[in-house]
């Protein structure tokens, strides 16, 4: 399968590395303060800082759906790209962020159960999508939307995994592909061929399937807390080696606990991230595109209260 975002990609980027920065050869030896093992840094769900919470679904402030747009062709409307303002101005899409998909164990803890969705429940959530009419956009797609309008599908939603858990390869995208779905995993690179997670072959087989492959980190630290080598250590060598893997490029970027902040765009930018996603944070007003908003599908929900806070928070 071609890489979709071809056809875009000589004006798209032109444009876009107009707006970059030089990168810098001047990167200075460091580590994070919270460095730890790689495995047990690989996030335990229970390890997310107490400023990430999951709203309860009638909780999230009520936004319009995406409307309906004239279609255009993609040649027409490929060297428009629109500002920060009239990015931020488009509806949002709904985008949901998943973690483990496995059964819940006596052991999880009551806010690790957040992070960890059942089967048979992940398995409604997506029958509940299909059957409501959504379909899932990629990546590309999203980005095409955002600095052109160009038209996207009646009820889009994107599907994201973060940090490589087995049960996205075994569970969850073969229950995305029933439904003729694709998905976006964001994959922590330090965790690849570990028990429990991916292996660099799983990771290739789903590209060639037609998900997107993003960039999770080396090993979840907190990317405000980056200086010098970090940026190499977390994001750089991270890309080029997802890029070996799947033979594509790496230009999609999830930030670990969904922490971000304005200084961190241009070290993204200046390691060939076109876009961010965090979770269900402000944008930032400069520069959305690295600033993108999830939400995080909780283990606790069923299907209908998915739906509702697919509705009342994008």
């Amino acid at each position: 399968m071609k890489y979709p975002y071809t056809r875009l990609r000589l004006p798209f980027f032109a444009l876009f590395s107009a707006l970059s920065i030089s990168f810098s050869a001047c990167i200075r030896e460091g580590k994070t303060a919270e460095t730890t093992s790689p495995v047990e840094a690989a996030i335990p769900a229970t390890s997310y800082p107490a400023e990430v919470t999951i709203p309860a679904p009638d909780s999230l402030s009520l936004q319009a759906a995406i409307p309906a747009e004239s279609a255009q062709p993609v040649t027409a409307i490929a060297n428009s790209i629109a500002d920060a303002e009239t990015i931020i101005a488009r509806k949002q899409v709904p985008i949901l962020c998943y973690h483990q998909v496995r059964d819940w164990r006596e052991k999880d803890s009551k806010q690790a159960k957040d992070y960890i969705i059942p089967e048979d429940r992940f398995k409604d959530h997506i029958k509940m999508l299909a059957d409501s009419g959504y379909q899932t956009v990629l990546p590309d797609q999203l980005l095409t939307y955002l600095t052109t309008g160009a038209p996207l599908p009646e009820k889009p939603v994107m599907l994201t995994f973060d940090d490589t858990s087995l049960g996205q390869y075994t569970v969850a995208a073969p229950e995305l592909e029933k439904y003729g779905f694709k998905g976006v995993f964001f994959i922590m690179t330090v965790s690849l061929g570990r028990p429990n997670y991916m292996t660099r072959a799983q990771v290739k087989e789903l590209s060639d399937r037609g998900h997107l492959i993003g960039s999770h980190t080396w090993d979840h630290q907190n990317v405000k807390k980056y200086q010098g080598q970090d940026w190499i250590t977390q994001v750089e060598k991270p890309s080029r080696q997802l890029t070996e893997i799947t033979g594509k490029p790496t230009e999609f970027f999830a930030y670990p606990f969904g922490l971000w902040n304005p200084e961190a765009i241009p070290e993204l930018k200046q390691r060939g991230m076109v876009a961010a996603f965090q979770l269900a944070g402000k944008r930032d007003p400069q520069d959305p595109l690295h600033s993108i908003r999830r939400i995080i599908a909780s283990g606790y929900w069923s299907p209908g209260s998915l739906h509702r806070a697919m509705e009342n928070s994008f």
